[in-house]
This record gives C-alpha cells, sequence and structure tokens, in this order.
C-alpha cells in the first residue's frame, strides 16, 4: 500500500506523523506560515518557518501528484483498458516521471507511422519476427502487401512491398520499446548517472563571443553541474552562441557506432531478449533497437533529462536568491534618525533628500560637486545647511555610479564641520529607480520629481531597509543569480514568503506602516492594508488591537492570523506593542493576578519573568512553548530581531580597479551570495569574487553558510583583471585576510 501524503511528508521531515497532520489542518483552515510558526507550536511540535515552507510546497506537489494519478487512472478506465496489474503499477508509483511513463501507451496522441502500421495489419509480422529471428523478414514481408484503403482514422497507403512492411513493422516495434515503462525507468537512471552534457561554441560566434568563452569546448557529467553553471550554459545555447548536446560517457571517446550497441541499447536488447546470433532476423531487430533509442527514446529522455536539468538550477537559483533576499530584508537598521539622503550622479548632479526620524521628506535640492561643473564648495554649503536646519546625524550615498566621489564629499563636509557629528554610510540602490518611477513612488511623493525620489529611497532604506524595501518589486533589488533565466512565476512565490516571512518576523507598527509593509503581515493582503490605512486616516491612529476589527474586510480570522504581528506603541495596553498574541492575554492577567502587578511593572521585569514556572500556566488551550514564548517576549516587548547596526570603512585612495593591486587587505560590504562564492563591494565599482574555496580556511559546501548580504568583511586581492573587469578575493586567514566581521 503506498504511503498517505501525511506519511511521505513525515518521512521527507524527519517528523512525526502528527506534527503534519495537524500543520495540515491548520493550512487548510486559513491558517498564513507566519501564524503557524509563531502561535501554533504545541499543535506542528515547533516546526519553524522554514519547515513549513517546504512542508507547504511539498503538500502541494503531492497533491498534484495525486490529482494526477487519478486522471490518469480515469481515462485508461475510460478507453476499458485498465488492468489490475496496470492498476496497482499506477497506485503504488511514487515517482511522476515513471507515472506519465505508465500512462504513454494510452495518452492520447496524434495518428503515428507506428499507427498507420497496425491498421495495416502489420502488427503480427512485427510480434512473429520479434518472438521468432529464425524467420526470413523478407519471406514474412511478402505475406502482408495490401492496396491503398480507407479508415475511420483517414486514408491509409496499403503496403506495396515487402521494404514498407518492414518499415511499418520496425515503426510498431520501436513505439513498443519507447513506452515501456520498466525500460524507460532503468534507461532514465542510467542516464543520470551517465549522461554528459556538451558544448560548443557556433561557428558564426567562435571568433566573437566572449562572455561564454568557457563553454566553447566542454563537457561535465549532467549529474555534477551546478545551478550556476547549468543556467549559463542553457542561456548560451538560447543566445545561440552555444550549442549543447547530451552524450553518453561512453559516446566521448567516439567509439565506431556500428561496431556495438551502447549500454542503453544493450539494455532494450535484453529487455526483449534481442540478440545477434546470426540469425535471419537478428541484424533487422539489432536496426530496430538502435532506430528506437535514437529516434524516440533518447530524444523524449534527453528532452525530460534537460529539462530537468534547467528545473534543479532554477529551484537552487531561487533558493540562492531567496537566502540573499532574506539577509537583505533583515539587515540592521540605522533607526529613527534624521538622514540625509544623496543619489550620486555627475553630468546631472548628486540628488539630495532629508527625511525626519519617520522617513517623512523635509527637503530636497540638487548639487554639482563633479565634473563637469565641479562646484564643490557649494555643494558643501549647501549640505551643511541641510544638516544644521534639520538637525541631520546620518548621510547615506547610494552605491551607483560617483558613489566614492561623492562619499569624499561626504568625508570632506565632516572633516571641516565636526560639531555637525554626521556619519556617512554607503547605501544599495539597487532597485531605487524602480522605486522612482513606480506608481507607489508617485502616491507616496506625487509632488516630487521622479530624480529626486532615488535620494528619498536611499535615505529610508538606511533607516529601516525592512519598510523601504518591499515597496520594490523583490526582483528589481539585485541580489539574484541568473534571475531572469528562471521561471518568473516561481520566482515571484519564492520571494513573496521570503518577504512575508521578514516583515512578520520583525513585527509592523501599525500607525505607522505604508501599505506596501502592511500587506505582508500575515492574513493581509493589499485591499485590508489600504482600509488599515484608509480608517487610521479617517479615525486617527489605532489605540488598542480590537479596534482592528471596525477596519472593513479585517473579520475574526484575519484578526487571528495579523493581530499578533501588527504592534501599536504607546496604546491603551502594553502588551498591543509586543508580540503577545491577544488570544493569550488572559495568560498575563493571570500571572499579574498571582504576582498582584499591573502590567507596566510586569513587562522588562526579569527577576520576576525568570521566576515564573512556564508550566504552572500551562493548560488545554495554551501549551508550555507558548508559554515560555510570553515570558521571553514580556523580558524584552516588541524586540527587533535584526542585528546591531555597522558599516565598513572603504580604504582611502582605493577608487578605482586601477588602484587594486595583489596582497592588499581591505574591507567591503557583501552585496551578493550565489552558489560559487560571494561577491564584495570594496569600493571601486566593481564588486571582487571570494570564491567558495576562498571563503575559508575550512571546507565550505554552501556559501551562505559563512557570510550573507550586507555582512561588512575583511578580504585580500588575489588577483586583478583590469581587460575582464574581474576582481578574486581571499578571506581565508591562511591566505593573510583577517577574521571575517558579523
Amino acid at each position: 500500500m503506498l504511503p498517505s501524503i501525511e506519511q511521505r511528508l513525515a518521512a521527507e521531515l524527519s517528523v512525526k506523523f502528527s506534527q503534519i497532520q495537524a500543520t495540515i489542518q491548520l493550512l487548510d483552515d486559513g491558517s498564513t506560515v507566519p501564524f503557524i510558526a509563531r502561535y501554533r507550536k504545541e499543535a506542528t511540535g515547533g516546526l519553524d518557518d522554514i519547515q513549513l515552507r517546504l512542508l507547504e510546497e511539498r503538500l502541494h506537489a503531492l497533491r498534484e501528484l495525486e490529482k494526477r494519478r487519478s486522471a490518469i487512472i480515469a481515462a485508461i478506465e475510460k478507453q476499458n483498458k485498465m488492468t489490475p496489474e496496470l492498476l496497482d503499477a499506477i497506485t503504488h508509483t511514487e515517482d511522476k516521471a515513471h507515472l506519465e511513463d505508465l500512462y504513454l501507451p494510452y495518452r492520447k496522441k496524434r495518428r503515428t507511422k507506428a499507427q498507420i502500421a497496425h491498421e495495416a495489419g502489420l502488427q503480427s509480422l512485427a510480434d512473429s519476427l520479434l518472438n521468432n529471428p529464425r524467420l526470413h523478414p523478407e519471406t514474412e514481408a511478402a505475406k502482408y502487401l495490401k492496396a491503398p484503403f480507407t479508415t475511420e482514422e483517414g486514408d491509409n497507403p496499403g503496403v506495396a512491398d515487402t521494404e514498407q512492411a518492414l518499415e511499418g513493422a520496425q515503426h510498431i516495434l520501436m513505439e513498443h520499446f519507447a513506452e515501456h515503462a520498466p525500460l524507460l525507468q532503468t534507461l532514465r537512471e542510467y542516464l543520470r548517472t551517465h549522461a554528459i552534457l556538451t558544448a560548443r561554441a557556433t561557428k558564426d560566434k567562435k571568433d566573437t563571443d566572449t562572455k561564454f568563452t568557457d563553454y566553447h569546448d566542454y563537457h561535465e557529467a549532467i549529474s555534477k553541474i551546478p545551478s550556476h553553471r547549468a543556467l549559463a550554459l542553457l542561456r548560451g545555447e538560447r543566445e545561440g552562441v552555444l550549442k549543447l548536446k547530451l552524450l553518453l560517457d561512453t559516446e566521448l571517446e567516439e567509439k565506431a557506432r556500428n561496431t556495438a550497441l551502447n549500454p542503453c541499447e544493450i539494455s532494450i536488447a535484453r529487455q526483449f531478449n534481442i540478440r545477434d546470433q546470426k540469425r535471419p532476423a537478428d541484424a533487422w531487430l539489432i536496426d530496430t533497437v538502435r532506430s528506437s533509442w535514437l529516434t524516440k527514446i533518447f530524444a523524449h529522455l534527453e528532452t525530460e533529462l534537460m529539462g530537468n536539468l534547467q528545473e534543479r538550477a532554477e529551484m537552487e537559483a531561487i533558493q540562492v536568491f531567496a537566502q540573499n533576499l532574506k539577509a537583505l530584508l533583515l539587515a540592521a537598521p540605522a533607526g529613527p534618525r534624521i538622514t540625509i539622503g544623496l543619489d550620486p550622479g555627475l553630468r546631472t548632479g548628486v540628488k539630495v533628500a532629508v527625511v525626519d526620524a519617520t522617513g517623512k521628506v523635509l527637503a530636497t535640492a540638487t548639487i554639482y560637486p563633479h565634473p563637469p561643473k565641479n562646484d564643490w564648495d557649494n555643494a558643501i554649503q549647501t549640505l551643511k545647511q541641510l544638516a544644521e536646519q534639520h538637525q541631520a546625524s546620518l548621510i547615506a550615498i547610494g552605491n551607483g555610479t560617483a558613489s566614492r566621489e561623492t562619499d569624499h564629499l561626504a568625508k570632506d563636509l565632516i572633516k571641516k564641520y565636526p560639531q555637525l557629528k554626521l556619519t556617512s554610510i554607503m547605501v544599495s540602490e539597487a532597485g531605487a529607480s524602480v522605486y522612482s518611477a513606480s506608481e507607489l513612488a508617485s502616491q507616496e511623493l506625487p509632488d516630487m520629481d521622479v530624480s529626486l525620489r532615488g535620494a528619498v529611497s536611499i535615505a529610508r532604506r538606511l533607516q529601516d531597509p525592512l519598510a523601504e524595501l518591499v515597496k520594490i518589486d523583490p526582483k528589481s533589488i539585485g541580489v539574484g543569480q541568473y534571475q531572469h533565466d528562471v521561471d518568473q512565476n516561481k520566482l515571484a512565490r519564492s520571494l513573496d514568503t521570503v518577504v512575508e516571512d521578514s516583515v512578520n518576523a520583525v513585527g509592523v507598527g501599525v500607525n505607522t506602516a505604508s501599505p506596501s509593509l502592511l500587506r505582508y503581515v500575515a492574513g493581509l493582503n493589499s485591499k485590508i492594508a489600504h482600509n488599515v490605512i484608509a480608517y487610521r486616516n479617517t479615525k486617527g491612529m489605532f489605540t488598542k488591537r480590537k479596534d482592528l476589527l471596525k477596519v472593513p474586510s479585517l473579520g475574526e480570522k484575519t484578526f487571528e492570523q495579523a493581530a499578533g504581528f501588527l504592534r501599536i506603541v504607546n496604546g491603551a495596553n502594553p502588551l498591543d506593542a509586543s508580540a503577545v498574541h491577544p488570544e493569550s492575554y488572559p495568560v498575563v492577567e493571570r500571572i499579574l493576578k498571582d504576582f498582584k502587578l499591573d502590567v507596566t511593572t510586569l513587562i522588562g521585569n526579569q527577576p520576576i519573568l525568570k521566576s515564573i514556572r512556564p508550566e504552572k500556566y500551562a493548560d488545554e488551550k495554551v501549551g508550555l512553548l507558548t508559554i515560555q514564548d510570553i515570558l521571553r517576549e514580556l523580558e524584552k516587548p516588541g524586540r527587533d530581531p535584526r542585528s546591531t547596526f555597522k558599516t565598513a570603512t572603504f580604504k582611502e585612495g582605493i577608487e578605482t580597479i586601477q588602484d587594486l593591486h595583489p596582497g592588499m587587505v581591505l574591507e567591503g560590504v557583501v552585496t551578493n551570495v550565489a552558489a560559487f562564492g560571494a561577491f564584495v563591494d570594496i569600493g571601486v565599482h566593481q564588486d571582487g569574487l571570494v570564491h567558495i574555496s576562498a571563503l575559508a580556511d575550512k571546507f565550505v559546501k554552501d556559501p551562505h553558510a559563512v557570510v550573507k548580504v550586507g555582512q561588512v568583511v575583511t578580504v585580500k586581492v588575489l588577483e586583478v583583471d583590469e581587460k575582464r573587469r574581474r576582481i578574486a578575493l581571499t578571506m581565508r586567514v591562511g591566505d593573510g585576510a583577517t577574521a571575517t566581521k558579523h
């Protein structure tokens, strides 16, 4: 008996059946992953958001498999061709590809040469020669000659001569071989292990292409090709630069095809008891085996295998993107401080925006410190006046064109006027231009020139990366690996879950959040988020969580999902500013009653909170895990899980790739993490690469285990290739680099 979906998930995730069962019930009832992970730990046995996301994904896949299984059974039964053996095979297979193999002979298809031959009565000729190779093919074929005729399916050419009869019989056998499910599974497994992907440059691109030169004469086992290389190869083929071909490892040696069957052809021959014993029909049968492999089976399996390669590569690339995006979203915020945002530029000038602690725009300007105007002194004075007038404490500088020159400007300002007590920080401006031209930016900053909106975004993303980056399509943030080469729907779904998990991990101030941020709160959507904003604008600030139930379309179920992640600071109930869910307020009230305290005295009172025995307050409704979470939250209510804010200091005098030389030790910021290593911004307008082999003094399987996007690291320059604009870096202490900063 095939295990149930719940049993398969329990085995895959190595968790108890009861955990899977409870989680599926919660998901089916409309609960979100962030809510389940945070507030239903007793039911799930403490499954975290990563496990829950995987469970949700696999649940969908397995249900789709069962849906397909049912459809296949129904289709075969409708044809009255179902047998007990076939039903048993279909019912018990857990492999999607094998399921489709079993259905292959019954699938509706266009009228094939094999079908035409079958109509002409050549099935018995094919069977006779296969079962008795001692028969002479031409002699047997002469018995099946037939004039052209018409059937319900269409005109049939009949059988004009023995050559046509043998060709028709061959097509019947080839189709039979190609639809034999156990054989296909055997050949598929062999190819997965022994297939080699080769690449050659196309003749017209060989001398002009520079992007794919590494693959002009390339081969590698398909099972070992890493995702980034697979996507590069597939892109090269799509752009017409590379020609990809799949070979067996034995074929790489270019053995003569006429002297022996390859291993896959041998498997076909064995399956149907075909052997070359010099009997009259043996040569014809061997030729049939080769033809079935070359024209039918291999073509089918090659398409499938290449599709699997792309799917695997896409999955890994999407996972890399998701990990990088999460690190960027959860980067340490500078906090609610008045900030000057600088969007660097040369000819068009540096765009300036001053925002207050809440991100509200206080002033804007454009300065021209760089060529061709070189108005350095006036630029300094403008920034000085803005800093003094608005009491700014931070300068955020976008890391695009002219960023180092603009960084010098900020450093000069700080040096000349130390009394301003300013700090300048380089900020990733990825996606800022996308935001500037978006409809959302038009709504938020309707009277502001598009060119100035980028400076506002840069300032705000220093204050709170999460709150600002949620306004930008995740695909535009630029921390992906071959992001345009992967399934865009899968990518969007994956990135949306990352944003959702990140937003709910931090929590959202309901009285200050933008609609972009609110829509990612568990249970909410764009419509409800805008309704929350509209209610806030007309009725005033929310003073207690229960007021959320007055928002149109925000019902009891939505409130249950969202309330714990929505915070009300300085509201009527201090618990509303914490991650304690309203459904658990009665537990806190019991604690307050036992200790004869009010809630403001209990919150943050570590001695009392640590003295409480959680098991005393656990019951059937609220379990021990939830009580422990409540006590931890009361110690530091509304605590931000993000790390402490840190910045990198770029080395003076190192501004372009020409300034680099091997041996330099520099500080930088990780901008992207790929399967093959990490890219680091060292302040020269070209990120350097720390290959996976140079990330640490020990073996590294996954770069994300060592570094993450936004991390400040110390690196050493290994090699500089100015022509190809490539910088090789190392973080290995053994190479002379210092320990990684966190």
